[in-house]
């Protein structure tokens, strides 16, 4: 029997598939059917922007709610979910109540927020990258203290605290909380206290994987932490192949793939879900195998 092997990055984790879709408005119907296509179609995750002051796009933790009482299978996440806009603590709830709601279905993909301009015209308060990145970290220290089992949980920070209220409601599983973020201190952060790291092929190209995972391993190791715990979700360009999405797999710890797709791509969702999946999962087990 072959000995199991992980190449190069590869931190040996279970790889998943999914989509990334835009929440629009005006082709409501068009998305609804694609999500239920993923899921038929045994696609693990479904991933949503989340631009709250986009006026074409519909609320996206009303789509994700919407999404988990008619689908059976997939895991639904905000990608990422903008904290200017969406409070932590009431986040927390959220997230909680759909998860319990779903038997255990939800992750939490969460950013420091972007487009400043257009957050701050929504009434959202307008930050220094220092401070986002402040306001970050205090907000996972809020959403894992209302997820916990102290009756009574406290945190102080800059600009998030909790002073009396109770935690509570649990979550049905203990839910992943994953950094959409790029800058070297952010990616560290991502190692120090976060269970998964949401990045783009357009923002992140292959050929910078390589840095931005060395970033997210060394705040690991600062921490304390394995940098293995830390899983690794990746928005890919829809020309890359199979074997690139091996190398990606492979090379960087990527385990797990979302197709970018607009509310009318069911025929490339079809495809993904039929040709590129199987045979990325098949040459990454054999890469795992010698």
């Amino acid at each position: 029997m072959g000995s199991l092997i992980f190449a190069m990055g590869d931190y040996g984790h279970e790889l998943r598939f999914g989509i990334f879709v835009p929440p629009e408005a005006a082709r409501g119907p068009a998305l609804l059917r694609l999500i239920r296509q993923a899921d038929e179609a045994r696609l693990e995750v479904l991933a949503v922007q989340d631009h709250p002051y986009q006026p074409a796009f519909l609320d996206t933790w009303t789509l994700l709610s919407y999404a988990g009482a008619m689908t059976r299978n997939l895991t639904l996440m905000p990608a990422v979910a903008n904290l200017p806009l969406r409070p932590p603590a009431v986040l927390a709830r959220s997230v909680a109540s759909l998860d319990l709601l779903t038997g255990g279905r939800v992750e939490l993909g969460l950013g420091a927020g972007a487009f400043w301009d257009a957050i701050e015209a929504m009434g959202g308060p307008r930050r220094t990258p220092g401070q986002a990145l402040t306001a970050l970290r205090e907000a996972i220290t809020v959403i894992r203290a209302l997820w916990s089992t102290d009756e009574r949980p406290r945190a102080e920070g800059q600009f998030y605290s909790l002073r009396g209220t109770k935690a509570g409601p649990a979550p049905a599983h203990p839910v992943g909380v994953w950094l959409g973020v790029y800058g070297p201190r952010a990616l560290r952060l991502t190692g120090e206290l976060a269970d998964g790291w949401l990045g783009s092929f357009a923002y992140a190209p292959p050929d910078r994987l390589a840095a931005l995972m060395s970033a997210i391993d060394t705040g690991a190791r600062d921490a304390g932490r394995v940098p293995a715990l830390i899983r690794r979700a990746y928005v890919i360009d829809p020309t890359m192949t199979p074997a690139q999405l091996t190398d990606v797999a492979l090379a960087h710890g990527i385990s797990e793939f979302l197709l970018p797709v607009d509310p009318e791509g069911e025929w490339a969702t079809q495809q993904f879900a039929a040709e590129t999946v199987p045979a990325v999962r098949a040459a990454v087990a054999a890469a795992r195998v010698n």
